[in-house]
């Protein structure tokens, strides 16, 4: 069997001043970059969010791959965090 070859890509991800290169695959999951970040930024996926900021501002939803909404190597995205049910 042949194993496929995955297409690594890397994303920024912007929270204030600070800027977090993730490396990935266009057949990951929101949710699995939550968790990388997860260590990073010391908040559970569930407390994060990730929008992408493209022409529009398209706030990814954690069960679709970056493929399926359209993120590309180099993308940038912002990140806000949950306080209590106030976004930051």
């Amino acid at each position: 069997m042949r194993k496929r070859l995955m297409q690594a890509m890397y994303i920024r991800v912007k929270r204030n001043k600070t800027t977090y290169f993730i490396q990935c695959d266009p057949t990951e999951t929101t949710l699995s970059i939550k968790q990388k970040l997860h260590s990073l930024v010391d908040q559970p996926p569930g407390n994060q969010q990730l929008i992408l900021l493209a022409t529009t501002e398209v706030v990814l939803d954690d069960s679709k791959t970056l493929a399926d909404q359209k993120v590309e190597n180099d993308a940038v995205v912002a990140l806000t965090l949950r306080k209590g049910f106030v976004l930051l």
